[in-house]
């Protein structure tokens, strides 16, 4: 097959619209050049085996992404599948894996992983059940390891699929032959960081990422679409079920090309009632795979920088108690910085650096917070004890300051209410046009943690967003402080 970027002919979209049925090619693919198509049918036959019947879309996507090259090596080192949620790309990542236990003798080990844990987690329920469906399959296996956060299958000859969760540390110190990466819309910098390196010493590596239609945040599933879409990448393999941007949101056929399975597990009255009840721009991504991605080399990928404007204010003449410090440093704490929260007269949360408080090193930060708590009597100090700062705690705790420690789940909700705070209409947060702020926002992105949570992270390592991740801490705590300051007790701003 001589590879390039297709798009769905014309003549072929119109049968499918009179058909109403899903399309069972992509509109939008690139497959990885040369290779032969060896195990893809034994790969089909072994999932019908145990009960898992693939779609003639599945079976395509599974072909061609287990196309080799000569001397038995993969033609797509990485293959990427975009398609809207319930189509069934689990389905193929069942066959997948299924594939890579049992048919391909050199893919040892296997690593799941997705955004949220409970989707791992019921992942590993699903195959299991094909596998023990089996009793061919079932007697391959020496043992199965059911607890959550850890759950693996192991077989007699010592090939494992692991389940591990979405976060910086995920797959270190595994040596990976395939590593899934399912809900990649959600995948960030770290957690590729931490599992790509998984695969260098193996000799015949895959990684496959399905997702749904990436948004701002999508950073790893925009870069690769956008390999996809300029072409001529030998190592990538690329499908996409999406409808055209000009294409008519309320037209079936348009429905048709953008979910395969419309027909098989999808009603077109299901849809139907999709699109009444969501935002057309929901529904456009949601349901027709139309996505947004970041424009990579132009920073604000969590933040436009239009927005962040969006919530400037003029600097009032006094800010309301309580007041919230925060306190981060920069990696090798080369820098550290304060922030501060304070509630502005119509109700707004206000952060903004002290002047002064972002500077070099960390050894005048525990004497400022001391200075400053002296004449100012904050509600709260808030050190992330996991963050770069973590090593200035117990230094404060001595000078007889109280810090406020977040858990990982208090320091994702941090970050959750922090963009909400900004992104959303109704919104809170605001500020006065610090360098210090925008300079953070164009340079950072985010890092997944695991189960659902987020949190500030850096595009490289020349990117300070330490007063960032303060700010972010202060206005948690001061919204959890709640609004108990007495208005007669304005002050001017923290110095």
């Amino acid at each position: 097959m001589t590879s390039s970027v297709r798009a769905a002919s014309r003549s072929s979209t119109l049968s499918r619209r009179r058909s109403l049925v899903g399309a069972d090619r992509p509109r939008l693919e690139w497959i990885a050049p040369g290779g032969k198509d060896e195990f893809g049918q034994d790969a089909i036959d072994l999932a019908g085996m145990a009960g898992l019947l693939l779609d003639d879309w599945q079976a395509y996507v599974l072909r061609q992404s287990m196309r080799e090259r000569e001397r038995g090596k993969w033609a797509a080192f990485e293959v990427a599948l975009i398609v809207s949620r319930q189509n069934g790309k689990g389905s193929f990542l069942e066959a997948r894996e299924l594939a890579g236990l049992f048919l391909v003798p050199d893919e040892n080990l296997i690593l799941h992983s997705a955004h949220e844990f409970k989707t791992t987690s019921e992942h590993f329920r699903r195959i299991l059940s094909l596998i023990q469906s089996s009793r061919d399959l079932d007697r391959e296996v020496a043992r199965v390891r059911t607890q959550t956060g850890a759950e693996s299958i192991e077989l007699r000859n010592g090939k494992r699929l692991r389940f591990v969760a979405r976060s910086s540390g995920s797959g270190r110190g595994f040596s990976g032959d395939l590593i899934v990466l399912d809900e990649a819309q959600r995948l960030g910098d770290d957690a590729m960081a931490a599992l790509l390196p998984t695969l260098s010493a193996r000799p015949n590596p895959q990684v496959v990422y399905t997702a749904s239609a990436g948004n701002e945040l999508s950073v790893q599933l925009g870069r690769v679409r956008k390999r996809a879409l300029a072409g001529g990448d030998k190592s990538l393999t690329f499908f996409e079920w999406s409808a055209g941007k000009d294409d008519d949101p309320a037209d079936p056929a348009t429905w048709a090309v953008a979910n395969p399975a419309l027909g098989i597990r999808i009603s077109q009255e299901h849809v139907s009632n999709e699109r009444a009840a969501l935002s057309p721009d929901a529904f456009a991504q949601e349901r027709l795979g139309i996505g947004k991605y970041p424009a990579d080399d132009e920073g604000w990928q969590v933040i436009s920088e239009d927005v962040w404007q969006g919530r400037l204010v003029e600097a009032p003449e006094a800010r309301r108690r309580p007041f919230v410090f925060a306190v981060d440093a920069s990696p090798l704490q080369k820098s550290a910085c304060l922030s501060v929260a304070s509630w502005l007269p119509d109700g707004a949360v206000l952060v903004e650096v002290p002047e002064g408080d972002h500077r070099p090193g960390t050894s005048w930060v525990v004497p400022r917070m001391v200075e400053l708590q002296r004449k100012w009597r904050p509600a709260g100090w808030v050190v992330d004890p996991r963050g770069p700062a973590a090593g200035l705690i117990a230094d404060a705790e001595r000078a007889g300051l109280e810090v406020v420690k977040p858990s990982p789940g208090e320091a994702a909700a941090a970050f959750a209410q922090f963009r909400s705070g900004v992104l959303e209409a109704d919104g809170l947060i605001r500020h006065l046009g610090q360098d210090v702020f925008a300079s953070a926002l164009k340079g950072a992105t985010v890092r997944d943690i695991g189960d659902g949570g987020e949190l500030w992270a850096r595009r490289d390592t020349s990117v300070d967003i330490s007063p960032l991740v303060a700010a972010t801490l202060a206005q948690w705590y001061l919204r959890k402080h709640g609004r108990a300051y007495d208005p007669l007790r304005s002050v001017a701003p923290p110095t």
